[in-house]
């Protein structure tokens, strides 16, 4: 089996420094990313979508962690088509027209910023997370080919919310678009049966690395707020289930990322302690 990390999609979740998982004199920044390297291998900033990150952390998460820790970077939402409020960009740039120059400015931004992190051997992922309506397409998939020029040389994943990516006529192509990107493709775990319901599938299309993100079922996928949408804690069977999957990934890949995205106070970081542990037992034999 290859190199498996759990983890979380944050360890700076207000819910999460609520919830007493961080002991006391350690909920400081610096206290907090010591604490949560000492427990877990890997970590995803998500903090990278809701604002360009700082290449200045970069430097000091490098320096908290141990060698080997991983951190998944999640690309600033201006650089996946997304709504970008201007007060997310920097105070230099809100006044800036919306077109190319600003695009090329905060894309280059966004590379100095992650840059320590990639020196470091810490960089394992930059996640281009696509809004739901990124449909399957030319226009798409001319996209995609830009993104993957412009990230040349950083360990590019990719996650698409639209389900048509993914649906059994399409899966296929889907992978082999991602893997002659050099595209990490990125698996969901999320609720069922609603109108964007992506199904649970976790192809490998980059050899060095899978990812899988697991967003919680919660039935307001969609529709609630950020808090309702995620909020949702996994029991032990749910997370059984997805064992067959894992291991036939680590197979395929040298290294496997299993994120938890679902707030709810410290049920992320359970969840993947959870998996860690239940990874670590013998598999079934058939």
């Amino acid at each position: 089996m290859s190199d498996v990390r759990v983890g979380a999609c944050s360890w700076t979740d207000r819910q999460l420094v609520a919830s007493g998982w961080y002991p006391r004199g350690r909920r400081d920044a610096e206290g907090r990313l010591r604490h949560y390297a000492s427990r877990l291998p890997v970590v995803e900033v998500d903090a990278g979508y809701y604002a360009l990150p700082s290449r200045r952390n970069s430097e000091l998460w490098v320096d908290r962690t141990p060698e080997g820790f991983r951190f998944d970077v999640k690309a600033f939402s201006l650089l996946t088509g997304h709504p970008t409020r201007p007060a997310a960009l920097p105070a230099d740039l809100r006044g800036a027209e919306r077109g190319p120059a600003l695009l090329d400015e905060v894309w280059d931004r966004f590379a100095y910023a992650v840059e320590p992190l990639r020196e470091a051997g810490r960089l394992a992922a930059v996640l281009f997370q696509y809004p739901p309506w990124f449909a399957p397409g030319s226009a798409a998939e001319e996209t995609l080919a830009a993104t993957a020029r412009r990230t040349t040389g950083w360990p590019l994943a990719v996650e698409f919310r639209h389900p048509g990516w993914w649906a059994a006529d399409r899966a296929e192509d889907t992978a082999a678009l991602l893997t002659a990107l050099g595209a990490s493709a990125v698996g969901v775990d999320m609720a069922q049966g609603l109108p964007g319901s992506l199904p649970p599938v976790l192809p490998v299309t980059r050899p060095a690395l899978a990812v899988v993100r697991f967003h919680g079922r919660s039935p307001a996928w969609g529709s609630g707020s950020k808090e309702d949408r995620f909020r949702y804690a996994y029991d032990v069977p749910e997370l059984a289930a997805w064992l067959p999957r894992l291991r036939r990934a680590a197979g395929q890949a040298d290294e496997l990322h299993v994120l938890f995205n679902n707030c709810c106070a410290d049920a992320a970081v359970r969840a993947a302690e959870t998996v860690r542990d239940l990874l670590s037992r013998p598999a079934p034999r058939h």
